[in-house]
């Protein structure tokens, strides 16, 4: 790694604070130069000189980039077009309307045929224990799309149509995505760890047609802090019950798939010249209940299919998917991201902040129920002709050591992984880590969530060996990729910042009343022109759109996130606006708003995408235990010692 480039301010103390300095803004580290003179944005002024032109030339930028995609035919009109004011309309936003395509097509066909990378590792599973694994080549993941893209059409699955996958980390899994993508219809990923009672209000909202899950999944979940133990979850189970409440709601499902996970082998999926043969897991005999006339074996359905079939033509603006947020008001919203723009963005941003080349082993530890997993576990790598690891298990199992194995084993060059598994592991010491090489290991990212400096140089000291740049991503599900993010070879790092914004991202932050902040600032973050990946609306709920993300500062897109900017350009991730209380002293404040009481607490109730759960705090603050549905709950224990602290705060 490059030397640490003194700034303008310089911390003092403890070397931690001389790393770090104020939060870890006195120092940034420049990009090392054995990765600058091969990557594809070399240098902090090329990277300028790019990001200038994409957001100036936005038409330009992105027709570019789309000529290295397959179209059937050609964008008829305008390029772009769109609509951020609220006092001037309807929101909307449309990129290449009127160009078709197939983004399976494009991550699959293309690379099998016109770039001839069949025999090319798309995949590596590794299971949820060590040696479950197989891998699946280009060519064999596109002959099991085929085919289960025939399964559905002959289920009566069509363009347009919704379905809901509930299902583990499992090829499957992909395939299934793909395999809606491939006909035209929408799918909507559920996340394996949510309640029945979730997926039956996913269904619901968005009328899903079919289901697809698995028979039986031994997976590992949290008993504890120290996520320790093995749990058997029977999601078979959870569906059926998801499938009643449907039922009840007068919403009948007519079709649930069923993926027996047992065994790679007796199923036919992977390469049979895995290195490990097939582990059939040790899981307690458990009776799998089926609906005679709803169930259907997903492995007897294939060996019916034909492995051709003939992508659905999609426009650029047509929906490609519903992946819903775990919303704070306990009614979760629909994003809808649509075919055309959000291929360009995801499979952009995965060149880029990764530094892609055709060499690479990439690892995205995160499951495919969130955003991260659908933009770069699949579809972003997929559409580079990447080589990815598939994981099923957790970090700490059977051991903490399981990580970094797993980076020796298939030799990963890029990983990419959130702040909560590095200060997890952060706690174990820097032996489980050191005693594995590690030598493959280029560039390292973070998403989820701000890294706080400690866990930043930690990861860059340890994990890193002090000589792989690490890519501090900021996005949401809104936005299908990456916005504020380092590039390996260019950007000099500052722990804790996501720096500077990607190509045709222009961010802004305001002040309370809508004015632009220049300089160093601190304020409402906001983005002024739309990226080929902004979602389009909220399934069946347009205004629900329009006032969460337009409504506040007419003429922005407003992300709910406050951030700071420093001296240098540096953007700050602060917290979700919604996180922060303005306080004044007694006499400011009238008698009418003073709390009855303040109760310190060592975090709030949050979603795993960090937002408040309001309707829980209110059921808190009511001392009423009935808290409703709670498997979008990042952590349960907050809950627990904010009801048991309650009471002690009162007296």
């Amino acid at each position: 790694m490059g030397l640490p480039e003194e700034r303008v301010r310089s911390g003092s103390g403890s070397r931690g604070q001389e790393e770090a300095g104020a939060g870890g803004r006195a120092r940034s580290w420049s990009p090392p130069p054995e990765v600058s003179r091969s990557a594809h944005v070399p240098s902090l002024q090329r990277y300028r000189e790019l990001h200038r032109r994409s957001v100036e030339e936005p038409r330009e930028f992105w027709g570019d980039i789309a000529k290295e995609f397959y179209w059937k035919t050609p964008c008829p009109g305008p390029f772009l077009r769109y609509n951020f004011d609220v006092t001037k309309g309807k929101i909307f936003i449309e990129w290449m309307k009127g160009a078709t395509t197939n983004i399976c097509y494009n991550v699959l066909d293309r690379n099998v045929h016109e770039k001839k990378l069949g025999d090319k590792v798309a995949f590596y599973w590794e299971g949820n224990e060590p040696g479950e694994t197989t891998q699946i080549t280009y060519h064999q993941l596109l002959v099991q799309v085929c085919q289960f893209s025939n399964v559905l059409r002959k289920q009566g699955i069509q363009k347009g149509d919704r379905v809901a996958i509930y299902m583990p980390m499992i090829p499957e899994l992909v395939v299934a995505m793909l395999a809606c993508a491939r006909i035209g219809a929408l799918h909507s990923i559920v996340f394996a760890g949510f309640s029945s009672e979730s997926l039956c209000e996913r269904i619901l909202d968005s009328s899903c047609s079919l289901l697809i899950t698995t028979g039986l999944e031994c997976l590992l979940l949290p008993k504890d802090a120290f996520y320790r133990g093995e749990k058997l979850v029977n999601l078979k189970e959870l569906a059926d019950e998801a499938l009643q409440k449907c039922q009840e709601k007068g919403f009948p499902v007519r079709c649930c798939i069923v993926v027996k996970h047992l065994g790679r082998a007796e199923l036919g999926m992977g390469d049979s010249t895995s290195q490990s043969p097939p582990i059939k897991r040790s899981c307690p005999d458990v009776q799998i209940s089926w609906n005679q006339g709803i169930d259907l074996w997903w492995h007897e359905l294939m060996q019916e299919a034909g492995d051709e079939c003939e992508p659905e033509w999609c426009d650029a603006e047509d929906p490609l998917f519903i992946l819903y947020t775990s919303g704070s008001t306990g009614k979760p919203k629909g994003v809808v991201h649509t075919v055309g723009g959000y291929m360009l963005y995801v499979a952009t941003t995965f060149k880029y902040v990764f530094d892609f080349h055709a060499e690479d082993v990439f690892w995205c530890t995160a499951d495919i129920g969130w955003i991260t997993g659908h933009s770069y576990v699949t579809y972003g790598p997929l559409a580079n002709g990447a080589t990815s690891v598939l994981f099923e298990g957790i970090p700490t199992y059977p051991d903490v050591n399981r990580l970094w194995s797993i980076v020796d084993k298939y030799k990963v060059t890029k990983f990419y992984t959130a702040p909560t598994a590095i200060r997890l592991l952060m706690k174990f010491g820097d032996e489980p880590v050191t005693k594995h090489s590690r030598a493959s290991l280029q560039v390292l990212g973070t998403v989820g969530e701000p890294i706080n400096p400690e866990a930043w140089l930690w990861y860059h000291r340890v994990v890193g060996a002090q000589r792989c740049p690490i890519v501090d991503t900021f996005w949401q599900t809104e936005t299908g990729g990456h916005m504020l993010t380092p590039l390996p070879g260019a950007t000099p790092m500052k722990p804790g910042s996501a720096t500077f914004p990607f190509f045709g991202v222009a961010p802004a932050i305001l002040n309370e009343s809508g004015e632009e902040l220049e300089g160093e600032a601190e304020g409402y973050l906001v983005f002024k022109q739309p990226w080929p990946g902004i979602m389009r609306t909220v399934y069946g709920n347009h205004e629900r759109f329009e006032t969460t993300y337009f409504k506040k500062f007419p003429g922005y897109y407003v992300t709910g996130d406050g951030c700071q900017r420093d001296q240098d350009g540096y953007y700050w991730i602060t917290g979700r606006i919604d996180d922060m209380l303005n306080v004044s002293v007694r006499e400011k404040i009238g008698p009418i708003a003073t709390p009855d009481y303040i109760q310190n607490a060592p975090g709030l109730p949050k979603t795993r995408s960090g937002k408040i759960m309001r309707r829980v705090l209110r059921k808190i603050a009511q001392n009423d235990h009935d808290l409703g549905d709670m498997s979008t709950v990042a952590d349960p224990s907050v809950i627990s010692h904010l009801f048991s602290h309650r009471c002690l705060t009162i007296q």
